[in-house]
């Protein structure tokens, strides 16, 4: 059941049994307020719990924001509502009262007390701040007040210093989503200052959902298309070429034609668009390459599963044939049959159906892209349906050869290496994000946490892009070391899933480890700890002749001393720099 249609007994309940049930780290949250907003933290625990994120959220001092600022560096994430009408008793009606030099003298004041609280936060991986709000008292006054003017010039300010760790919700949209009505308890303002309702903070727990889902790894990779009455209107082999309908001339056209619009732009973003459709493949094809009407067009789709088989076991070999797991899934459909089909074969993967009533589908749609925010796109991410189409071609020229090795020498492979590249800085915290399979220790880091370690000199960030002769995969490996004299531990080593395969994760730590060596460095020490997805590499660094000095069930600690490693020399991957 969505979280919106829970009662609040319901969700404290629930919130309850998964704080029970989840023994992995906590994810840390602080909620700085000058107002009471005590029931927000239940909710917002439980929309992301149940998401598989071990949120733990502890409450500031009431009205006591600025002060509360200091004291979060041991927190990941810091939310805060500064209501506007209570910055001092009565201010909501009180402002309209005082003279126009008391006005901007606290309009200074307060923009002043934002950038030292935000300067006290810049350590945590990310703020929500929330924009300021007068709709509680101005929502149908047609007159200009000093409370809305104030407002938009705060909020403006706002504007002017979003950066890599501080996102800005705005709460009107809340509001105007669920309704002015549902929002406000006037009650409880007068009586408690706790303006907010119980469908209040249900709706804003969704609306920043995605910050969090995003900066934990969360955010989906992949969305997966049926095709007759999902992607356009009718069915194929029934109607024919000419019969569907995804045009914006006719009046269920122009839905499809929206939804595909969608598609399109998500395509863009980076996210891979796909196909899963019991048709012929060869009619689909037609319409996909002929059908003049069609906004999303093939090269945009990153893999096409058009049999008569199973959709759940087609969307398993989607899952393996791009290294993709069911997690980062989201699957459309209008078949009750078929979404009910997923949703029990396969529970990990996030299940939509097409509404019954058509209008409501590109309503549907936008109101999950949550479910794919990105912090940033970057230029890796533009070119992601390429990279996979050139990954087909590699695996179908795989089996013209008799070795592995003799396929990988076939490829050329290059791969560049970079050291503490600033251009790089959103790719990287992008990648710390969102790879989950090859990533040894699964550290999320934000962007600004990146320059910050780009900054430090015990710090080195080693990055690689790698290109074939099919394409240029563009930035797809990072290590982060931290450094102490002669001792160094690798704090992060990751690989993108699109490019696991190709040992090129031997000739990355080849380089780096003897770059290390020049730098005196005699003991390079090293962590694997398990997570859900990265099963795979738990033995990476046995491979790699590091020697295991601690081990329980989910870490393991190793130590190198680095004279005594012995280079892979992988012959077939040439290995450049940027110095």
């Amino acid at each position: 059941m969505k979280m919106i249609n829970l009662k609040y007994s319901e969700i404290l309940k629930l919130n309850k049994n998964l704080e029970k049930k989840d023994k992995t780290s906590s994810y840390n949250i602080s909620l700085l307020s000058n107002i009471t907003i005590h029931q927000s933290k239940e909710v917002i625990e439980y929309s992301i719990r149940k998401e598989g994120i071990n949120a733990n959220i502890t409450l500031g001092e009431y009205d006591n924001i600025i002060q509360d600022s200091k004291k979060q560096s041991n927190n990941s994430a810091v939310i805060i509502f500064w209501e506007l009408a209570h910055l001092f008793e009565g201010f909501h009606y009180k402002v309209e009262l005082l003279s126009e030099i008391e006005v901007v003298a606290l309009e200074k004041k307060l923009k002043s007390e934002i950038i030292f609280v935000l300067e006290n936060l810049k350590s945590c991986q990310l703020v929500v701040f929330n924009k300021f709000s007068s709709l509680l008292f101005t929502s149908l006054n047609i007159h200009s007040s000093r409370l809305n003017l104030l407002k938009n010039k705060l909020n403006e300010y706002l504007e002017s210093l979003e950066s890599n760790n501080i996102k800005l919700a705005n709460i009107d949209d809340v509001i105007s989503y669920i309704g002015y009505e549902k929002s406000f308890d006037l009650r409880y303002f007068y009586s408690a200052k706790a303006p907010y309702s119980i469908d209040f903070f249900k709706a804003y727990a969704t609306y920043i959902k995605p910050l969090l889902m995003s900066i934990n790894g969360k955010s989906k990779k992949i969305l997966i298309f049926d095709c007759d009455n999902t992607l356009w209107k009718g069915i194929l082999g029934e109607d024919g070429f000419d019969g569907i309908e995804m045009s914006s001339e006719t009046e269920n056209g122009k839905i499809f034609q929206e939804v595909q619009s969608i598609a399109s732009y998500l395509s863009k973003q980076g996210i891979l668009i796909g196909l899963c459709s019991k048709n012929n493949l060869d009619d689909v094809n037609n319409v996909l390459f002929n059908n003049e009407f069609l906004v999303l067009k093939d090269s945009q789709i990153a893999i096409k599963k058009i049999n008569w088989s199973d959709k759940a076991s087609n969307l398993l070999e989607i899952s393996k044939e791009l290294n993709i797991t069911l997690q980062d899934f989201v699957f459309i459909d209008d078949s009750e049959f078929e979404c009910n089909l997923i949703k029990e074969l396969l529970p990990e993967v996030t299940v939509l159906q097409v509404p019954k009533k058509l209008i409501n589908y590109p309503k549907m749609l936008r109101d999950n892209l949550g479910l794919f925010y990105k912090f940033s796109n970057t230029y890796e991410d533009s070119l992601k349906t390429q990279m996979y189409h050139h990954q087909k071609q590699r695996s179908a020229n795989q089996v013209n050869f008799s070795s592995i090795d003799d396929y990988l020498r076939s490829l050329d492979l290059k791969l560049k290496i970079y050291k503490n590249n600033s251009k790089q800085i959103s790719r990287i915290a992008q990648m710390s994000q969102k790879t989950n399979q090859f990533n040894l220790t699964t550290k999320r880091y934000a962007a600004g946490e990146i320059n910050k370690m780009m900054l430090n000199k015990k710090i080195i960030i080693y990055t690689f892009s790698v290109e074939d002769k099919y394409g240029d995969s563009g930035v797809t490996g990072l290590s982060i070391i931290k450094k102490d004299k002669d001792i160094a531990e690798i704090d992060s080593f990751l690989l993108s899933c699109r490019v696991i395969g190709r040992n090129l994760e031997y000739a990355f730590l080849d380089y780096f480890i003897q770059d290390l060596k020049k730098q005196n460095v005699k003991t390079l020490n090293a962590k694997f700890i398990k997570s859900n997805k990265n099963i795979q590499v738990n033995n990476f660094y046995d491979e790699c002749t590091f020697k295991v000095i601690f081990e329980n069930e989910n870490t393991k600690n190793y130590s190198l001393m680095v004279n005594n490693y012995s280079k892979d020399q992988i012959n077939y991957i040439k290995v450049t720099t940027n110095e």
